[in-house]
């Protein structure tokens, strides 16, 4: 069969569509043809270099598709099931797996980062990878959700609190885990201040539910944050910018106020003023991934219609190059989807 593989890190040209072994069935799994696949800004950070990637390594973290066979212990009548593939990798015995805090098991893996991934035409997961996905939604919506979402209500709910009528400030709304996080916000109830970079995107961020969106290229991002919010600031602001927003994030924040951080795609370093930190009582929080809970939350909000998958552009998967540089390019609003048709 065939898979994205890269063999080393650098550019685009690394990503290779090429003939590897069928995986093999064990027992607990099940074994899916792939119909679609969508790409995240993981898929750019492991393919330019991130310590801890196996190489070769199948690329890619979020997927959808048939149930083609299943291994000893799984029912057969699950054989031909649409399913959509939950990318987190946990061993289900350990003190954080016990308590519900999957995504910070000492053996914790996500798909197509430390652990081989789903851009191929067939893969083998275990069988609590495997979620049904509603009726109404496409191949190539269901492959768009999964680490967006499970990473997006991590954030919100599980690290942050986000209480009903707080404001929240989402930074890069036209992403995936952005416009999820627009969704869930909204879903729990908050005022979503929404920023962008072009008229077209924070129209979008509009129309998922942001009452209040900024274009940070031309509008004044602390005035707006102060005039909506009365002089208070955000309750929550959502970061995974880095270095080029840092300092708007921590002046945008008010008394109480929670900073929570799933990324760095503008760099890693960042100023703190500390004074402001304990006078105003603020925390900052890192996130990674999601926990189980979060994964089946998300999931709930999905089949209730209260939250969906924006999928921006598809790309046949034979064009996977092409994917990366427009995602690199940030010209998309939502998710990159890449198509097994």
């Amino acid at each position: 069969m065939n898979a994205v593989r890269i063999h080393d890190h650098g550019g685009t040209n690394v990503l290779k569509w090429e003939k590897i072994p069928k995986p093999k069935l064990s027992s607990g799994q099940v074994r899916v043809d792939i119909k679609a696949t969508s790409l995240n800004h993981l898929d750019i950070w492991v393919r330019k270099g991130i310590p801890g990637v196996p190489l070769p390594l199948v690329t890619g973290s979020d997927a959808s598709g048939v149930i083609s066979a299943v291994g000893e212990g799984v029912d057969d009548s699950r054989i031909g099931k649409k399913v959509m593939i939950q990318p987190l990798v946990y061993c289900g015995d350990c003190k954080a797996c016990c308590t519900g805090k999957e995504n910070i098991c000492e053996s914790m893996c996500i798909m197509g980062e430390n652990s081989q991934g789903v851009n191929a035409e067939q893969i083998v997961v275990n069988i609590n990878q495997i979620v049904p996905f509603p009726d109404h939604l496409s191949f190539e919506e269901a492959a768009s959700f999964a680490l967006v979402a499970q990473t997006s209500y991590q954030m919100l709910v599980n690290r942050a609190n986000l209480q009903k009528n707080e404001t929240i400030m989402i930074w890069g709304a036209s992403s995936g885990v952005g416009s999820m996080a627009i969704q869930i916000a909204k879903a729990k109830g908050a005022r979503v201040i929404a920023i962008a970079g072009t008229s077209g995107k924070c129209e979008k961020a509009k129309s998922l539910g942001a009452d209040e969106i900024i274009n940070y290229r031309k509008d004044d991002i602390l005035d707006k944050v102060n005039s909506f919010t009365n002089g208070r600031g955000a309750d929550v602001v959502f970061e995974h910018v880095g270095e080029l927003t840092w300092k708007n994030s921590m002046k945008s924040l008010g008394r109480g106020g929670r900073v929570v951080t799933c990324g760095s795609t503008t760099g890693f370093k960042a100023e703190i003023n500390l004074t402001h930190l304990f006078f105003k009582q603020q925390s900052i929080l890192g996130s990674t991934m999601g926990s189980k809970s979060a994964f089946n939350k998300a999931l709930s909000l999905l089949n209730d219609g209260k939250i969906k998958p924006v999928v921006d552009r598809i790309f046949p998967i034979s064009k996977i190059p092409n994917a990366h540089k427009y995602l690199e390019s940030g010209k998309q609003f939502g998710k990159v989807v890449l198509s097994y048709e």
